[in-house]
């Protein structure tokens, strides 16, 4: 065999290893990254930035929570995921102070929710959970309470499959739409529904007791909270239906006392106050479990038919290649 063929051919399997290398390690590249994201560390965000659940220095301090900034936050410092009866818990017996009960006693009386209105607007994967809560004022009482600022706290546990985007949420905050707002929980935006845990929405907005009791109405809050839903698990329909429960509602006041001013915080109660419209529920759809088998299959067969095309394109190409190089030559 002449000494050019066998330098040609040494060069084409050269150029052949050289392509197969480079799709190989972009192959490498791709699993590595998304198992990166399936094994991401457990977060949580608050608007403007992300820490990682591995302790907090207020609870090192003994902070109590309802001084926190996001008086959730010490539930996620405590706890791995978001559990109804763990977070119930928490409002029970870690969340209020024995401090302000007497305060927190007349509060109550003043402020009675009467009407509640929740419902999705917008099509869809992306929506916005529009809440409206409405409470009936003694204005009488109002005057004798020594309260200086007031912010209503509005907690949204969203259920699975559904998520919040910490990023979204900063452009409403920066357009003064809330006073504050912090997604906890799971904050990896690019999990499915069956890899992923549930999140945490806490929203602050201001409340001005003096103003709203001169309203014959009472006082309303409204909230638009944007949404989306994850890749759902596969359902036999077609679809797979979320539910969303109501939120909890708190208000946190701070009080003119002799000394100095005080921290305190009230959970509103709906006292029996059903939603108006009945519960949200998100209709979402979703892969049919009977057709599972075959899109695997073909996926399966796609991917190995382009992987195959992408080698011998990059073959063919440097086999060309050499062959114009020999004849310049």
């Amino acid at each position: 065999m002449p000494p050019s063929t066998v330098s040609y051919h040494m060069e084409s399997w050269q150029h052949v290893q050289v392509h197969i290398c480079r799709i190989l390690g972009i192959q490498l590249i791709f699993l590595v990254g998304f198992g990166f994201c399936m094994s991401s560390s457990f977060v949580s965000c608050e608007v403007g930035g992300c820490t990682s659940n591995v302790g907090s220095t207020n609870q090192s301090l003994n902070i109590p929570p309802y001084f926190e900034k996001h008086i959730t936050k010490s539930y996620f410092d405590k706890y791995d995921s978001l559990l109804d009866s763990d977070f119930l818990d928490f409002i029970s017996h870690e969340l209020f102070p024995g401090s302000c009960e007497l305060l927190l006693d007349n509060l109550n009386l003043v402020l009675r929710l009467s009407v509640q209105q929740r419902s999705l607007i917008g099509d869809g994967s992306h929506r916005h959970l529009s809440s409206s809560f409405r409470f009936n004022i003694q204005s009488e009482l109002i005057a004798e309470l020594p309260i200086h600022f007031c912010e209503a706290i509005i907690i949204e546990k969203l259920p699975y499959g559904i998520f919040a985007d910490p990023f979204e949420l900063q452009h409403l905050l920066q357009r003064g739409v809330f006073m504050g707002a912090a997604v906890f929980g799971d904050t990896n935006l690019e999990l499915p529904s069956v890899h992923s845990n549930r999140s945490l929405v806490e929203v602050h907005m201001d409340v001005d007791l003096n103003t709203f009791s001169r309203h014959k109405d009472g006082l309303e809050i409204n909230i638009d909270l944007p949404l989306h839903i994850r890749y759902p698990p596969l359902e036999e329909s077609g679809y797979s239906n979320i539910e969303l429960g109501a939120p909890d509602l708190f208000m946190r006041c701070s009080i003119e006392a002799k000394s100095h001013n005080q921290s305190c915080l009230l959970m509103l109660k709906d006292n029996g106050v059903a939603l108006g419209n009945g519960p949200v529920v998100w209709r979402v759809p979703s892969g049919i479990k009977a057709h599972a088998r075959a899109v695997s299959i073909v996926t399966f067969i796609s991917a190995i038919l382009s992987t195959l095309s992408i080698v011998l394109t990059s073959v063919y190409y440097s086999s060309t290649k050499l062959c114009k190089n020999l004849k310049q030559s």
